[in-house]
C-alpha cells in the first residue's frame, strides 16, 4: 500500500517535458526516406516467451485474463452469425448474401460504441464500461435468440455492434497498461488471440448447439449470454490499472478539475497527432480487411463449394484457429526483438504466398493450408493490439486505440458481402437436391492478395514507437496541459491525488 501511495504522489506531480516524436517533427521528404532504414530489425534482447511471461505480477495477470476472456467472448458473439449463415437464411427465407447484412451492420456500427465507451474509458476509467459491454452482450445474444423476422434479427445484431466496438480499445489497455515492456509482445500476441480462441469456442458449440435440438440455431445465441455474467463478476472483483489511477491522480492534481483536464487533454492529442489518428485508421482497414476477408466466408466456401461435411467444416475450422492461437503468440513475441513493423510486413508476405492452397485445394488436405494461413493472419493481428497502444496518445488511448480499430472495421465491413456477391457470379454444378453452388474460393483468393499488398504497403509507410513508456510522467500532451493550467500545491493532498486514489 505505501508504495502503491509513493507511486500516486509522484504521478500527481507535473509531468516531465517529453519531446515531441520524431516523425512529426519531420518534413514530408524526410520521413518518406526514412521508411526503409527504420523497417531494418532492431533485434533487441528479449527474454523467452517463458520468461517474459514470468514478469508479471498477479493482477497483472488478472487484468491480462479478464481482457482476454471479455475480447474472446466478444468474438464468439460475433461469430454466432457467421457459422449459421445457412440455417439463418433458411428460417427467415433470405438469400446468404441477405444474412450477411448481419455480419455487416455489427461493423458497420461498432465505430459507435468504440468512441462513446472508449471516451468514458479514458475519462472514468476501464472498469465500469467493461462491465456495462459484458451487460449488453448478454441482452442483446439472448435477443437475437429471440427473433422471429428478418428485420428483428438485423435490428439486433445492429445494436449488437454498438455494444462489441466499445470492448477492444478497454481490453488492450486493461491487458497492456501494466504490462512490463519487456513482455508487452507476447501479451499482445496473447490478448489479440482471444478472438481466435472465441472464434474455436463459437465452431465447437455451433457444433454441439445448433440443429441438434427442435429450436435450430437458436440454443447457440442462448448459450452465449452465459459466460458474460461470470466476466461481469471478475472484472467486478479487480480495480482500475495502476496506469489510469496515475494518470487520474495528475488530472486530480491540476486546476479546474478532472473533467476540464480531461477535455483540454483530448483537445491537445487530437490537434497534434490528428494525421497519425488517420493513418492507424487506415492500417486498421487493412488488417481488418485481412481478418474478415479469410473468415468469414471461409465456412460457407468449405461446405458450398468444396461440399464438406458439418463435421469436417468443423474440424477444418478448429485447425485454422489453433494455427492463429499459435502464429498470434509467436508473433506478437517476435517483434519484440524485430520490430512491429518489419514483423507484420514479413508474415504479410507468407500469407499471401499461401492464400493459392487456403482457397482452391478441395480434399481434406486443405486443413493443412488452413492451419498455416490463420497463423499467419492472426500473426500480423498478435502485433496490433500494442502497435496500437504505443502509437496511441496517452490521454485518450483507449478512444484511439477502439476508435481506429472500428472504423477500420466500419471500412471493412461490407467484406463478407463483397465476396459473397462477387462470388454468385461463379455458379457452379448445383447439389442434387437442387442447392445452387458457387466458386467461392476463387474470389476470396483474389480479393486476400489485394488486401495483403494493400497492408503490406501502408504498415511500411507508417511509424512505430516500439517501447513507448505508458506512463502519465513520459507524456507529452499531458505535460503541455500541466504546463497550461498549473497544478494545485504539490499534488500530495490525499483528498486530491494521492490517498484517494489507492484504496
Amino acid at each position: 500500500m505505501a508504495d502503491s501511495q509513493d507511486k500516486a504522489v509522484h504521478s500527481a506531480s507535473v509531468p516531465a517535458p517529453v519531446s515531441a516524436d520524431v516523425e512529426e517533427d519531420m518534413s514530408i521528404g524526410r520521413y518518406i526516406v526514412t521508411r526503409l532504414p527504420t523497417l531494418v530489425p532492431p533485434m533487441r534482447k528479449a527474454p523467452n516467451p517463458f520468461k517474459a511471461l514470468a514478469l508479471l505480477n498477479r493482477q497483472q495477470w488478472l487484468f491480462f485474463w479478464v481482457a482476454f476472456l471479455g475480447w474472446s467472448w466478444d468474438a464468439f458473439d460475433f461469430f454466432t452469425v457467421s457459422l449459421t449463415t445457412s440455417e439463418l437464411a433458411k428460417q427467415f427465407d433470405k438469400s446468404v448474401t441477405d444474412i450477411t447484412w448481419g455480419i455487416t451492420l455489427v461493423l458497420m456500427l461498432r465505430s459507435v460504441g468504440a468512441i462513446t465507451f472508449g471516451i468514458a474509458a479514458d475519462r472514468w476509467g476501464r472498469k465500469w464500461p467493461f462491465i456495462v459491454n459484458q451487460f449488453l452482450f448478454i441482452v442483446l445474444e439472448l435477443g437475437a435468440g429471440f427473433c422471429q423476422t428478418y428485420k428483428q434479427f438485423l435490428a439486433c445484431r445492429a445494436l449488437f455492434g454498438i455494444a462489441m466496438g466499445g470492448l477492444y480499445g478497454n481490453a488492450a489497455a486493461t491487458a497492456l497498461e501494466d504490462c512490463p515492456a519487456e513482455a508487452r509482445g507476447i501479451v499482445s500476441g496473447l490478448l489479440q488471440q482471444g478472438y481466435a480462441f472465441g472464434y474455436l469456442l463459437a465452431t465447437a458449440f455451433a457444433r454441439g448447439l445448433v440443429d441438434t435440438t427442435s429450436h435450430g440455431w437458436r440454443p447457440l445465441y442462448w448459450f452465449g449470454a452465459g459466460p458474460p455474467v461470470l466476466i461481469i463478476a471478475f472484472r467486478l472483483c479487480l480495480p482500475e490499472t495502476e496506469t489510469f489511477r496515475r494518470r487520474q491522480a495528475t488530472r486530480e492534481a491540476m486546476r479546474g478539475g478532472v473533467a476540464k483536464s480531461f477535455m483540454e487533454e483530448g483537445k491537445v492529442a487530437l490537434k497534434r497527432h490528428w494525421l497519425l489518428l488517420a493513418y492507424m485508421v487506415l492500417l486498421m482497414a487493412g488488417f481488418n480487411f485481412m481478418s474478415h476477408g479469410s473468415q468469414d466466408l471461409y465456412p460457407t466456401m468449405l461446405e458450398n463449394q468444396f461440399e464438406f461435411s458439418a463435421n469436417a467444416v468443423t474440424v477444418t475450422q478448429v485447425v485454422a484457429n489453433l494455427g492463429a492461437l499459435t502464429g498470434g503468440t509467436l508473433c506478437g513475441w517476435a517483434s519484440q526483438i524485430f520490430g512491429r513493423r518489419f514483423s507484420i510486413i514479413a508474415i504479410s508476405i507468407v500469407g499471401g504466398a499461401l492464400l493459392y492452397p487456403y482457397t482452391f485445394v478441395t480434399t481434406k488436405s486443405v486443413m493443412a493450408a488452413a492451419f498455416f494461413e490463420q497463423f499467419c493472419v492472426q500473426g500480423a493481428w498478435g502485433v496490433i493490439p500494442i502497435h496500437l497502444m504505443e502509437l496511441s496518445p496517452g490521454p485518450i488511448r483507449t478512444f484511439v486505440v477502439g476508435t481506429a480499430y472500428q472504423l477500420g472495421n466500419l471500412v471493412s465491413s461490407a467484406s463478407s458481402t463483397i465476396e459473397s456477391t462477387i462470388g454468385e457470379r461463379f455458379p457452379l454444378e448445383p447439389l442434387d437436391d437442387g442447392t445452387k453452388r458457387y466458386a467461392y474460393g476463387k474470389v476470396i483468393c483474389i480479393f486476400m492478395g489485394c488486401v495483403f499488398a494493400y497492408t503490406i504497403l501502408v504498415t511500411f509507410i507508417g511509424p512505430e514507437r516500439l517501447g513507448r513508456n505508458f506512463d502519465a510522467e513520459h507524456d507529452a500532451d499531458l505535460a503541455i496541459v500541466a504546463a497550461h493550467r498549473g497544478m494545485d500545491g504539490d499534488g500530495s493532498d490525499p483528498e486530491k491525488a494521492t490517498t484517494s486514489r489507492v484504496e
